[in-house]
Order: C-alpha cells, then sequence, then structure tokens
C-alpha cells in the first residue's frame, strides 16, 4: 500500500510539473501569438474583406463582387512588377546565403580581433532601413557620391546607379544583400558550430582539401540552417521590410518602374491613388504566390530535413 501511495504522489507531482511547464510555455508564447494575431491574420483577413469591395481613401466601401479580380488581368504594371519582384528575390537570396556563407567560415576560427569584426560585419543589420537607404543614397547620388567619385578613377563614374533603369535594381539588390549578409553571417555561424570538428578533422587527415571538406562535409551538414536561412531570404525577399522600405526612400519604384516591387506596387494603389480594394486583392495574390512556393520548398526538401 504505501509503494503504491509512493507511486500515485511522484505521478502526481510529474503532472503538476508538465501543467506548469505547460502554462510557463503559453505564458511565453502569449506575446509572439499575440502579436501574429494583431499583425499578420488580422490583415490578412481584412485584406480578404475589402478585396471584395471598392474602397476610397475616406472610409468609404462599395460592394465590388470580383472587380477587383478582374482588374488584375488588365493591369499593365502587375506582371512588371511581379517580374521586378522575381529577379530581386533571385539575386538577392543566393548572393546573400553565399556571401553570408563566405563570412561565417571568415570568422569561425578564432583570430585577433574576431569579436570586433563580427560586431562590424553584424551592425548594418541593426540599423533601419530608412537609415539605411539615406546613407546609400548619400554614397551612391550622381557624381557627387563618394562611390562614383572613386569608380571616376577607372571611368565609371558617370554611371546613374538609381536613375537607370539597367543598374537601379542590381544597386536595390547589392544594398540589401550588404545590410543582410552580417545577419545570415551569425545565423550560418550557428549552424557551423553544431558541425562536430571530430568529422572535419578526420577528413583534413584523410587528405581532403578545403574545397573537398565544404561540397562533401559542411554544406550536407548544414542543410538544416541553409534551409532557414534561404527561406526566410526569400520571404524578406518578396514580402518584407526591404521590398518596400528601399524602393521607397531611393527609387520610389522608378525610373520606368524597373524597381516597382510588389510591396510598393500595392503601397502606390492603397495610399497614392486611394484604391484600397484593388490593393488587397493584390495583397492576396502576392500571399498566395509565397504560399505556394512556401509549400513546394517544404514538400521538396521534407520541411527542410532533406531526407
Amino acid at each position: 500500500m504505501g509503494r503504491n501511495w509512493d507511486v500515485m504522489r511522484t505521478s502526481a507531482r510529474a503532472s503538476n510539473k508538465a501543467r506548469g511547464e505547460a502554462r510557463a510555455a503559453w505564458a511565453f508564447l502569449a506575446a509572439d501569438t499575440i502579436g501574429l494575431g494583431i499583425f499578420v491574420v488580422l490583415p490578412i483577413l481584412l485584406a480578404l474583406v475589402l478585396a471584395f469591395f471598392h474602397v476610397s481613401g475616406f472610409g468609404q466601401l462599395k460592394f465590388a463582387g470580383l472587380e477587383n479580380f478582374l482588374q488584375l488581368a488588365s493591369d499593365r504594371v502587375l506582371p512588371t512588377s511581379l517580374a521586378v519582384t522575381a529577379i530581386y528575390g533571385g539575386l538577392f537570396v543566393p548572393l546573400s546565403y553565399v556571401i553570408g556563407l563566405a563570412l561565417a567560415l571568415l570568422v569561425e576560427r578564432g583570430f585577433p580581433g574576431v569579436g570586433l569584426v563580427r560586431t562590424a560585419l553584424f551592425v548594418p543589420y541593426v540599423l533601419s532601413l530608412v537609415v539605411v537607404a539615406i546613407i546609400w543614397q548619400f554614397l551612391v547620388v550622381d557624381k557627387t557620391g563618394i562611390i562614383p567619385q572613386i569608380l571616376q578613377v577607372i571611368n565609371l563614374g558617370n554611371i546613374s546607379w538609381l536613375g537607370d533603369p539597367k543598374y537601379a535594381l542590381i544597386t536595390l539588390v547589392l544594398i540589401s544583400v550588404w545590410y543582410q549578409a552580417g545577419y545570415q553571417m551569425l545565423l550560418l555561424l550557428g549552424g557551423l558550430g553544431d558541425i562536430p570538428r571530430e568529422c572535419i578533422d578526420a577528413s583534413r587527415l584523410d587528405g581532403a582539401n578545403w574545397f573537398k571538406r565544404l561540397w562533401y562535409m559542411i554544406l550536407p551538414l548544414l542543410k538544416p540552417t541553409s534551409f532557414f536561412v534561404l527561406l526566410t531570404s526569400t520571404l524578406n525577399a518578396v514580402t518584407g521590410m526591404q521590398a518596400f522600405d528601399l524602393v521607397y526612400v531611393l527609387t520610389q519604384g522608378g525610373p520606368a518602374k524597373s524597381t516597382t516591387t510588389m510591396p510598393f506596387y500595392i503601397y502606390e494603389q492603397a495610399f497614392t491613388y486611394n484604391n484600397l480594394g484593388y490593393a488587397s486583392a493584390l495583397t492576396l495574390v502576392l500571399v498566395a504566390i509565397m504560399s505556394v512556393v512556401v509549400g513546394l520548398t517544404f514538400k521538396a526538401t521534407r520541411g527542410g530535413r532533406f531526407q
């Protein structure tokens, strides 16, 4: 009887501990859950409703049925905006990953001042994107900017980096990579830290050179971290603040719509033309595209496990 009583008390303690841990977990998750509901779920639901209305900037609603969605077919700017967003993401995602990985490999091993170097590389990500855009606007402004003056030495100083459709988008991509690379370095540095050093040391003793160790050892073991980095980079490139803030401050979608990303185009429709209903329809299109991309990515990689 006494033994059964001890078992029951132990079980009760375990049950109380489990309930306490569950309450603590929900308490920690509450803030993020509420924030997700207010700033993500609620706006999507609101966009879903407003997409079926003509909405002026003064709050007047008129039921429109499917008119906003039918307008998508005749919108000449929409294909351009989608193409710009695809090119921007297609350049930004691999470039930021490669440079982030290169920086992570560079600062992985300790050397004098490595902490200072890591901090300096990460600092741009801490800055506001508006501040980043203003700084780069000062650096690349035509003729008087620091970068054009430096490039004048090799006869490239007359290029209008933000005013020429051939260069404006790639300039935004390079600025975005500069901004994001330190953050990705930090994530990949954590992934590199999880790789057993014994494996790397054994491959070195077996005669594998640096490239073979990177290709056959480091990159395969880094797949889960790489998946997270690439997925979040894609989301940032298509729907993140840098796809809007940099465009808004530096180019206003120009020249000739060459930098009009989907987030900026949605902003234009909503707040420049007071067409909130059509902007909501565009938002749903963007959400649908991203849902398909993320779903296919998860399916192709089995949730990042690559098995």
